[in-house]
This record gives C-alpha cells, sequence and structure tokens, in this order.
C-alpha cells in the first residue's frame, strides 16, 4: 500500500477484527475521541481507528498486518505524557496498551519483578511492598501513568536524584518490531555484554517499536525516612540551600522547590497554611538510609537550610507527617488548575548553579509574554517544569504561550541544559532538537531508527525536526530574545 492517505480503514478494521477479540477494536468516532490529545490537551488530532491488544501475540499480528498494508501507527500507553508523544497527527492506527495490565512474574530473592506495558507505575510498588520491596521512579502521575510510558519517555519523578530515572531501573524489554518480530533486548542480569540495544529503545519515545514485557528493578525499603520543610524569604536563598546541602556531600532522596504563586495555590486548595503563604520559596528535602544516617542528615541539612536563609525547618519521620509535607508538593498540578482553565508545563533542565537566575529569567518572560508562570520543580537536578497559565478561550493566546515555552527552552539550552528531562520531545519540542544536536548527530540518530524501522512508520513525525512542520519555528527561534541579565558562557 502507497502513501497513508490511501490507506482503506474499514478494510483494515475487518482485517483486525479476524483475530482480536471483539472490544478491542475502536472504530466509532464518539469513541476514538477519547484519544484525540494525550497530557498535551493543546493540541488535539483524532485517530481513524485504534486497537487496544491484550498480549505480546496479539501486538506482533497487529505489527505484521501494519507492516504488510504499509499503515503506520503509533503506540499509547495511559495518554499522560506532556511532550504530545501519543498524538496521531498523520493517519495512523493507535495502538493502546492499557489492557496489558498484568503481572507477569515477582522474583524478590534477585529484586525483579516483570510487566506488561498497561501496569500502572504505583502498582508495582504496591505488587511487592507487601515483602519489603519499591520501585525506585515515581513521576507525579504515577497514579496513573503506565509503565510502557514511562520507558518510551524515560520518565523520572521526584527520587530520580538519588536514584536515577527509568533507565538505571529496566532489566529487559521484550519488544515487538515495527515488522511484527518479538524481540529481547537487554537481559535478566544487571550487566551483559554486547550493544545496550535495551538503552537505545528506552526514551525512544515509540520511534522503535512497542515493549510488550518489561522486567524491572526493584529495592528494598529504606530503614528510615524524613522529611525537611524548609521556607525562604526568596527564591536565591532557596537556590543557595540546594546548592549548600550538594556540595556538602549530601545525597537526598530528593529536592523539590514550589515558588510562591504556587505555595498560595497550594494552600487556597487544601484550605490550610500548609505552606507559609509569604514565604517566596518553599523547598521539601527527603532523606533515607539507616536509622543513624538519616538523623545524621536530617540535622547537617537543617543547619545548612538555615545558614542560606530557612525562615524555618519543619522535620518529619512518621509516614503520616512525611505525606502531610508531601500533600502539597503532590498536589500543585491539581491546585494551578483551579486557577486557570488551561496549563502548558515544560520539561527543560539547567545546571543547579543556574538556577536563581534561570529562574528569574523566566519571571521577566512571564511578565514579556504577559502570561503567569508558576514554577514547581526538582531542584536536585534542575529539572524544571514552568507551568504557563493561560485561558484557550482567549483570542491568539496559544501562539503566545508557545512562544513562551519557546523562549523558556532556550535560555535552558543557553545555559548549559536540556530541552527535556523527562517529558520527553514528542511533537511539542522535536523543532528545538537541533538546539542540542548538530546534523550529524541527528543523522546518525536517525540511522539508528531506521535500522529498527527502516520505512518509519512507528510513532510517524515525533522526536526529530521536520522540514516543513519546524520552518516556522525555527524562524521564530531566530527572535527570540532572552532578558539582559542572562549571560551565556
Amino acid at each position: 500500500m502507497g502513501a497513508a492517505t490511501a490507506i482503506d480503514w474499514r478494510a483494515l478494521e475487518q482485517q483486525l477484527r479476524a483475530f482480536l477479540p471483539a472490544k478491542a477494536v475502536v472504530s466509532k468516532a464518539q469513541e476514538l475521541l477519547t484519544y484525540n490529545c494525550d497530557g498535551l490537551t493543546m493540541d488535539r488530532h483524532q485517530p481513524p481507528l485504534a486497537v487496544l491488544p491484550e498480549n505480546s501475540q496479539q501486538v506482533s499480528a497487529v505489527l505484521k498486518l501494519c507492516h504488510q498494508l504499509g499503515v503506520p501507527f503509533v503506540a499509547r500507553g495511559s495518554g499522560t505524557g506532556l511532550s504530545g508523544g501519543a498524538l496521531v497527527e498523520q493517519p495512523a492506527l493507535l495502538v493502546i496498551t492499557s489492557r496489558m495490565r498484568q503481572v507477569l512474574s515477582v522474583d524478590l530473592a534477585n529484586q525483579r519483578i516483570t510487566v506488561q506495558p498497561g501496569v500502572i507505575n504505583s502498582w508495582v510498588t504496591r505488587a511487592v511492598s507487601g515483602d519489603g520491596f519499591y520501585f525506585a521512579p515515581d513521576p507525579s502521575s504515577q497514579v496513573a501513568c503506565s509503565v510502557g510510558g514511562n520507558v518510551a519517555e524515560n520518565s523520572g519523578g521526584v527520587h530520580c536524584l538519588k536514584y536515577g530515572v527509568t533507565s538505571n531501573h529496566v532489566l529487559e524489554l521484550e519488544v515487538v518490531l515495527p515488522d511484527g518480530t518479538i524481540t529481547t533486548l537487554g537481559g535478566p542480569l544487571a550487566e551483559m555484554p554486547g550493544l545496550d540495544l535495551r538503552g537505545v529503545f528506552i526514551g525512544s519515545e515509540g520511534t522503535l517499536g512497542i515493549a510488550t514485557s518489561i522486567t524491572l528493578r526493584i529495592l528494598r525499603q529504606p530503614e528510615a525516612v524524613a522529611v525537611l520543610l524548609a521556607d525562604f524569604g526568596s527564591m536565591e536563598a532557596a537556590g543557595e540551600a540546594v546548592r549548600a546541602v550538594t556540595a556538602a556531600g549530601l545525597l537526598p532522596a530528593g529536592m523539590e522547590i514550589m515558588d510562591n504563586f504556587t505555595i498560595r495555590a497550594v494552600d487556597s486548595m487544601l484550605d490550610q497554611e500548609l505552606y507559609p503563604v509569604d514565604a517566596a520559596a518553599a523547598l521539601l528535602i527527603e532523606l533515607d538510609g539507616s536509622g543513624p544516617e538519616v538523623e545524621i542528615a536530617m540535622q547537617l541539612c537543617d543547619g545548612l537550610c538555615r545558614q542560606a536563609g530557612a525562615r524555618q525547618v519543619q522535620k518529619a519521620t512518621s509516614a503520616e507527617d512525611r505525606a502531610r509535607l508531601w500533600l502539597g508538593r503532590k498536589s500543585a498540578i491539581s491546585a494551578l488548575g483551579r486557577l486557570y482553565p488551561n496549563y502548558y508545563l515544560q520539561d527543560g533542565v539547567v545546571p543547579r548553579s543556574s538556577l536563581p537566575m534561570v529562574l528569574a529569567a523566566i519571571d521577566q518572560l512571564s511578565q514579556k509574554h504577559q502570561l503567569p508562570v508558576a514554577n514547581v520543580f526538582h531542584a536536585g537536578d534542575g529539572n524544571l517544569h514552568p507551568l504557563i497559565l493561560y485561558n484557550g478561550a482567549e483570542l491568539g493566546v496559544k501562539d503566545r504561550v508557545k512562544a513562551l515555552g519557546a523562549a523558556i527552552l532556550r535560555l535552558c539550552v543557553d545555559v548549559g541544559g536540556s530541552i527535556s528531562g523527562e517529558h520527553g520531545v514528542g511533537s511539542d519540542k522535536r523543532c528545538f532538537l537541533d538546539w542540542m544536536f548538530d546534523a550529524a548527530d541527528l543523522e546518525t540518530m536517525q540511522l539508528v531508527r531506521k535500522a529498527f524501522d527502516p520505512e518509519q512508520r512507528a510513532n510517524p513525525g515525533k522526536l526529530f525536526p521536520t522540514p516543513v512542520g519546524c520552518a516556522e519555528a525555527h524562524r521564530r527561534s531566530q527572535h527570540l530574545e532572552l532578558p539582559p541579565e542572562v549571560v551565556v558562557i
């Protein structure tokens, strides 16, 4: 079959129904509306047809048929992604893995668990917590996002400072390649000889195939956990506290910062002053390890925060008290969503030393574009999550929002950072990838992609810049102006 526009979707539907369960094929327009966007709701594209396979063999059969007919396909998990990675921008079959939710095996002796891609992130810990284990990667959407999506985007979370992102916790992948072949990448051991194709696949955003079975590393639950909440009169002081803690050789499980905008939104939603409403910034530090280790680290962090200018430091060691301090951080996006009908969440990364300057520059960009920006982020590894708040009904506002988002990412790159720390590139940021990589780098990446998918039918148009689609973005990027205080070295 030729171009995607020539696909006979009705005929494809009948062929799929011949070997898939009756409810596994979605073709009604009103039902397909469910899948017209992911967590990035600004852009919407309704797929022409969707399938919900339940095992590897069904995924293989679907992709073999797509290969035979020349049909592009897009993989989708829970749809919580924030970069438009699961959008069907051009006619393609949507392959949804949300019904693949089985825990296939648990091997406590070797600290590993094997799951299907539709298993929800938090379910992994639930499956092993009774035996004293847990799964470390914890995106903010962990009660909704799927492990398959975490693998596709190489997701992080609050605890990636100490424990790393998804790739640090995946041992083995069963993958269905774009031609329908089932293969295995990686292995049951932490170190395997040969090329690290497991590492190549993780973070490939659905452009190399679909993972159908994932073996994860699980960790022993720490003996002790403590959380500190320090509030500051300035964002610069909070940033100095982060620098001081890491400079002292301490490695917290996580360090999160919220600005005053977010603090007020959280307190308002929860109807309590969980965090001091007059604080310019609130810093959460989580420590874990042995009892004596956590006690010493807690005292050191307390002193370092106060030296940096903390007005007060709260400490929590019981599960109930720790949950209370974390409640506001975990409710931040919901709280901000109550203030504005729409938000656009970015995901840039900057060196820790640049945090105060970059946050000040974002504030100036916010004023320039006349759009409010709330900041809540993983301070320990400099992974920013600025939320641009807006009303989608306002005429022309989406262009202003996109322009502000681009300016923030340009700022991150110019201080030695990245356009993404954990949300991926998808369709949202593909036009900015060449800010970080030159033509030779991008060509090499495409060669790797073509080795897996010669016809580039897997998640077409995602991740990499496209000459036509990115022409306007490139013109716009040439006119991005950084605040005068930003000095790029």
